[in-house]
């Protein structure tokens, strides 16, 4: 090759070989970055080692190997052009030098942290073993020891770009056609490296800013000394300044407009941070009745229809619903917290604050000429971020937009679905109802109806169950309860008894608990207070307090023989005739009562076998055996005009029975 080349000029030679140099090198590139990307990150893929980042290592290569194989096949197409060549190399790096600048600026501003990553993997015997291991399965043939060997490759051809154009420019003559297109691809090539160093820069000083740090007071009373103090006093006060409008502010509208975008998609995810978690609230609480666990001693019918759709909701739909809500919610309250706490947040906040810099130096270099060292690092540091924020907000903001629109649709898909699903549900169970298809006018004249009549007939039920009494069915008292009885007797006398009307719960001190039907003696009409409404009883043992409200007097009937004496030898037949003179101590003076009450259906119950039997509400009943055969308390043998059968304890109410004056009961 050389012998041939010999008769041409050695500017020409060299111009070759420099030009030879840049389409090989490249080709060498691409095949090792095809090689970091398809064996090496791939290798370490298929192990899953969990403390591998492998995106925080390779970055952005994917896109640098795309860039970079379109590059190569264009460089070599320019062998053909033989008077043309260097022509269109240097349109071709014009042509790439914005794709160039945007794949590798992002890559080198995360080398740093590569870098970092590969030398923790270094004493992490491990995870070293394992990467040594990939790189000699995969490229033993480059000899390399460590992932940095391949991950210093972009960085390093990025730079090598303009040396090489400008090797090949060095050896153009200048009145070449081709010198004028190459200089300037040289500096478009410079620009992109100048561009690229700008924003790893830019990166470093927003990394400075947004890392969060946790720190402690101590620390921060630490960190204190005095130029520290002397800077925030001189930013402070300058700030204060512009607030007060003693010293204008530097109008940047650009930023300002940007900066009103962000403020603005913040305070719009706060907002539907504070909707979704509305709606959820008010969700659950449309979950906390659960009609379907409960059983209901009805046949078929509306109620049993309600159950079910209640069940369905509650064990399909809204769990379903609920799953596809949860990511959602995560991601807003995601985004809501980053945008208040860190990121684009926290640089504004340094924007303001570096602001304030520029009029000092503006100040100092009006009055003074110059500026100190620190006050040139500080508005250094203020272009960076103003720039980095110009360039990258408008991104954010556009991003920001639109994953808020896709959450929105995502939240009202999912509202839609549930709407909708539980509309056909309804509509089902709707079609299966009697009154399913009648016109929505009829069937609410149809329930306002039903209404007016069971208003009536609970009225009439009231009225009946009130004020006139079922012909009394006189029940024994137990042996129990006939000597508490005889002793409240003997005690306060027949006047001072009262019957509980219904259940009594104690709730403050000195507060007595009582069953519905108990009777008690009073001792005191008032309580310690003076309070009329609680009155101090005794209910045959323990003495308390409770509501006057739920007291009425008892009035047993009095028995034609008084002062009768039970024989000594009576049978327990004749002992349930509730004479309360004792065997061991008669007492024929105090006059011998009879205390009596009733058993009555407090609400209707149907049989539903042969061994139960029917009541109506107020039907007086004669109670045979509190218990099943069983022992259970749950059931009630009981004589219902003269049928015997078992019906629900729970259904049974007792009642005083008063001596009758003359009522009938009502045709």
């Amino acid at each position: 090759i050389y012998e041939e080349v010999m008769p041409c000029d050695r500017m020409e030679l060299s111009q070759r070989l420099a030009v030879e140099e840049l389409i090989t090198t490249e080709a060498s590139y691409v095949r090792n970055i095809q090689l970091c990307v398809s064996d090496i990150r791939a290798h370490l893929q298929k192990k899953q080692l969990p403390d591998l980042d492998l995106e925080g290592l390779f970055s952005n290569t994917d896109d640098i190997l795309h860039v970079s194989r379109r590059f190569l096949k264009g460089l070599e197409a320019t062998a053909t052009q033989e008077g043309e060549q260097l022509l269109c190399i240097s349109a071709l790096f014009q042509q790439f030098k914005e794709e160039m600048e945007t794949v590798y600026k992002i890559y080198c501003a995360s080398y740093e942290h590569a870098l970092l990553l590969v030398e923790s993997y270094r004493k992490d015997p491990r995870l070293q073993e394992e990467i040594l291991e990939t790189l000699n399965a995969t490229v033993p043939h480059t000899g390399a020891s460590d992932l940095s060997f391949f991950l210093v490759m972009p960085v390093q051809r990025v730079t090598k770009y303009p040396l090489l154009l400008g090797k090949i420019l060095e050896n153009t003559p200048v009145s070449a056609s081709a010198y004028p297109a190459l200089q300037a691809a040289v500096c478009a090539m410079a620009q992109v490296n100048a561009n690229i160093n700008e924003y790893k820069r830019r990166r470093e000083v927003a990394t400075k800013y947004n890392k969060a740090e946790h720190l402690t007071l101590r620390d921060r009373f630490a960190r204190l000394n005095t130029h520290s103090i002397a800077k925030k006093t001189t930013r402070l006060s300058r700030l204060f300044m512009h607030e007060a409008g003693i010293v204008a502010k530097t109008e940047d509208r650009e930023y300002d407009d940007l900066e009103k975008k962000f403020q603005c998609v913040v305070s719009s995810v706060a907002v539907l941070k504070e909707n979704v978690a509305s709606y959820l609230g008010h969700l659950e609480a449309c979950l906390l009745p659960t009609p379907h666990k409960y059983e209901l001693q009805i046949d078929e019918g509306p109620a049993q229809q309600y159950r079910r759709f209640a069940e369905y909701l509650h064990c399909t739909v809204f769990p379903e619903f609920g799953f596809g809500w949860r990511p959602q919610v995560r991601l807003v309250w995601a985004i809501k917290d980053y945008l208040c706490l860190q990121g684009p947040d926290m640089l504004n906040a340094s924007h303001a604050g570096k602001a304030a810099v520029e009029h000092r130096m503006v100040g100092n270099e009006v009055e003074m000429g110059s500026v100190t060292y620190d006050e040139e690092a500080a508005m250094n540091t203020y272009l960076a971020i103003n720039a980095l924020l110009v360039a990258e907000l408008p991104r954010f903001n556009q991003a920001a937009l639109q994953l808020l629109g896709q959450i929105l649709c995502s939240l009202s898909a999912l509202q839609r679905d549930l709407a909708a699903q539980v509309l056909h549900q309804a509509e089902r169970e709707l079609e299966q109802m009697p009154h399913g298809r009648m016109p929505l006018p009829s069937f609410w004249k149809m329930v306002e109806d039903t209404f007016q009549q069971s208003r009536a007939q609970l009225c009439t039920f009231c009225q009946t169950f009130e004020m006139v009494t079922p012909s009394p069915v006189t029940q024994p008292l137990n042996p129990a309860e006939e000597r508490k009885v005889l002793s409240l007797v003997s005690k306060h006398g027949p006047d001072k008894l009262y019957q509980v009307t219904s259940n009594i719960t104690g709730s403050k001190d000195l507060d007595l608990t009582l069953q519905r039907g108990q009777i008690v003696a009073l001792l005191q009409s008032v309580d310690t207070k003076g309070n009329t409404s609680r009155w101090l009883v005794d209910a045959g043992g323990p003495r308390g307090f409770v509501p006057a409200g739920k007291l009425q007097p008892y009035c047993p009937v009095q028995s034609q023989q008084l002062g009768m004496q039970m024989p000594a030898l009576e049978s327990s037949t004749e002992r349930r005739r509730h004479s309360y003179a004792s065997p061991e101590a008669p007492r024929p003076q105090v006059a011998t009562f009879t205390p009596a009450y009733q058993v009555v259906a407090g609400f209707s119950f149907t049989a539903r076998s042969p061994q139960e039997v029917s009541l109506q509400a107020g039907q007086p009943v004669v109670v045979l055996e509190p218990h099943d055969k069983k022992g259970s308390k749950e059931w009630s043998l009981v004589d219902v005009n003269g049928q015997r059968g078992y019906v629900p304890s729970s259904y049974l109410v007792t009642v005083p029975v008063h001596e009758p004056t003359g009522w009938s009961l009502p045709v």
